[in-house]
């Protein structure tokens, strides 16, 4: 009973107590670092995948219609390694690589992964989801940036994020989750062709064993991956936020990379679109959400003149470019456009921490 009990203690120390890994990482060289990182991604990449296939599997067998589970239920899956990282670094004491990694990842998934999309692949407008979910993508980065700039002029020292602004932004996914299904209930049969490939169904049993063991691969990917590129940034001399915002970002966003990729071999590049504007909505709703609610998150200053600009500038490029395709897709230049934006900020962001360093 005792030694259950003491492998427990160490569990629960591994889980809660930052230092232990900390410790372990910082002895670590700069390669193995590297490595530790690069098999993190994989586990958080491979853990959604598994996540997501036991859960589509599981809304299939209730009947839920195919926007749900495409729009909502897929965008969740993916968006759980940005959360469980945020989270994470929240609690350790990271605001910079928290909230860097969920306005990070809105950038890589529109700018990198749709605009690769667009170029790869003709993706249609689909104006039924766009039109709803689409406002609702710019309505949430927007609330963030108003809130962040209140916070800015009325906060007495720092300015954050305080605990209310995620407990609100959780309230709203709740309702952004609600009022979807109803959406999709009423359009339902237009977008039943929007729906994921159809497939054999599985067990149950195996269903949630997918959903378990994918869960779980996520959460210890998270756990190592925030302390080892804390130590990075450390080494470098790089911005907490800085790293979040590229390495991190571009990490926790493979699933919707994964699934693009997938989407657009299939021939249905139209179910990154609803992939991507979801994953958008709940960066910021359940992501940041999640980490604000967990700690409040001091927001650097970099991120009122670098990264939330950057931010509006891709998302509003999309909303003009949904209004522009009366053709009913999206054209390679618009790609380009999004592509290029993410490029230049990856370069200024370097190129505007070397300078600052000297």
């Amino acid at each position: 009973m005792t030694c259950v009990g003491k492998m427990n203690h160490s569990i629960l120390d591994w889980i809660g107590d930052e230092t232990l890994l900390l410790n372990v990482v910082s002895g670590l060289p700069t390669l193995a670092l590297l490595m530790i990182i690069a098999v993190c991604i994989v586990m958080l990449s491979m853990g959604a995948d598994w996540m997501i296939d036991g859960v589509v599997d599981l809304a299939e067998r209730t009947g839920m219609p195919k926007i749900v589970i495409g729009a909502t239920v897929v965008s969740l899956g993916t968006t759980l390694p940005e959360a469980f990282v945020s989270v994470m670094a929240a609690y350790m004491g990271n605001p910079g690589l928290a909230l860097g990694n969920g306005v990070g990842s809105i950038i890589a998934d529109t700018g990198l992964i749709f605009g690769l999309t667009c170029i790869l692949a003709a993706v249609p407008v689909n104006r039924f989801i766009l039109n709803r979910t689409g406002w609702v993508q710019v309505s949430s980065a927007v609330l963030l940036v108003l809130i962040a700039v209140g916070a800015y002029f009325f906060s007495d020292g720092t300015p954050k994020l305080e605990r209310w602004v995620g407990f609100l932004f959780l309230s709203l996914l709740v309702v952004y989750l609600y009022v979807t299904y109803l959406w999709s209930k009423q359009g339902s049969d237009i977008m039943e062709i929007e729906g994921l490939p159809e497939h054999e169904l599985m067990s149950v049993g195996k269903s949630w064993f997918l959903i378990i063991m994918g869960l779980t691969l996520v959460i210890v990917g998270a756990r190592i991956l925030v302390p080892s590129a804390s130590e990075i940034a450390v080494r470098l001399g790089v911005p907490e936020d800085v790293i979040a915002a590229t390495m991190v970002a571009f990490g926790t966003s493979l699933p919707e990379l994964m699934t693009a990729i997938a989407a657009v071999r299939k021939g249905h590049p139209e179910i990154t679109v609803g992939n991507i504007v979801g994953a958008d909505v709940l960066n910021v709703l359940f992501v940041i959400g999640a980490a604000s609610a967990a700690a409040p998150l001091l927001i650097p200053m970099n991120f009122y003149y670098f990264h939330f600009p950057a931010m509006l500038i891709i998302l509003f490029s999309f909303r003009i470019f949904i209004s522009m395709n009366k053709a009913g897709q999206f054209y390679r230049w618009q790609g380009v456009w999004l592509l290029s934006v993410y490029a230049v900020y990856v370069i200024l962001q370097y190129t505007l921490n070397i300078e600052s360093a000297h």
